[in-house]
């Protein structure tokens, strides 16, 4: 009996010992693989919350060409595309009062050509446009709170077909058209000719701006049950620090609490994080 008794026993010591000898090769393989983490570096800086305006092109100037009389168009000199002088000839149309030759009042392109040589002309419709490129106008609508945001002479970043331009605000309306919104023109320059005619246009005008705050990148900051954190990295441990969101966008966000300039933020890798866990800084991203 007692030598099953001092059996049981050392069975029982073994497997301690084989449990303990477990936790600790997990306790060390933990060591040793740190959870990896990318950071970048928190700035100080102004924050401006953009308002998008979405709008259409048109050619700043349209010059339609027209005929005195109806008839038969007996010569056409241009199609739709073609470039125009001042004064270069277009087209002549055969009248019951004879032949009509028409020119160009201005140069341009020639656009919404609507008669083919051998056809008849009418002078109710304009035979053709001549419509100037060189500069866009992007035709907008805003609800009347945004007015205040917006003034003739000022000029705003402007994305038409994925490129950025600058847009000059040429006239605000004051008063509404029939959907209620307040039409708003701006010019934009066209020396590559790289815009067209009905493009949508996107123009961001700052609504807000948070000055001399915390900036990070939007994806650092965790934000669980009402509350908002971050991970900094201090001495290869993740921190977590209590956050307060003042603005955001998709990309920056500016925040307060005990986070200062320069302070190494975990940007990704954050999902497997908790405070106080070892990590390895795989790549530093410095955002100023």
């Amino acid at each position: 009996m007692r030598k099953l008794v001092l059996s049981l026993a050392a069975i029982m010591l073994i497997g301690i010992l084989a449990a303990c000898n477990q936790d600790e090769d997990e306790n060390e393989e933990q060591e040793e693989h740190p959870t990896a983490v990318e950071t970048t570096e928190a700035t100080t800086g102004d924050l401006a919350i953009e308002k998008s305006i979405y709008g259409r092109t048109e050619p700043d100037s349209t010059t339609p060409v027209t005929v005195q009389s109806p008839g038969e168009v007996t010569e056409l000199e241009v199609e739709n595309g073609d470039m125009v002088e001042e004064d270069d000839h277009l087209a002549t149309i055969q009248t019951t009062a004879g032949n009509q030759n028409i020119y160009a009042q201005t140069a341009g392109e020639i656009a919404n050509l609507t008669v083919e040589e051998g056809g008849m002309a009418s002078n109710e419709e304009p035979l053709m446009v001549i419509a100037d490129f060189d500069s866009m106008t992007v035709n907008m609508t805003v609800a009347a709170e945004t007015l205040d945001l917006i003034e003739t002479g000022d000029t705003y970043p402007v994305m038409i077909d994925e490129q950025e331009y600058e847009a000059e605000i040429m006239s605000v309306s004051t008063m509404p058209d029939d959907t209620g919104l307040y039409p708003i023109e701006a010019t934009v320059e066209n020396a590559e000719d790289t815009i067209l005619s009905g493009m949508v246009a996107v123009m961001n005008v700052p609504e807000n701006r948070v000055e001399d705050s915390i900036i990070l990148p939007t994806e650092a900051v965790v934000s669980e049950s009402g509350e908002s954190f971050v991970y900094v990295v201090e001495d290869n441990q993740a921190v977590q620090k209590n956050v307060t969101i003042q603005e955001s966008q998709s990309q920056e966000t500016a925040v307060e609490g005990d986070i200062q300039e320069g302070d190494q933020v975990v940007v990704n890798g954050l999902l497997t994080l908790s405070d106080g866990m070892t990590v390895d800084v795989a790549q530093e991203e410095d955002n100023s």
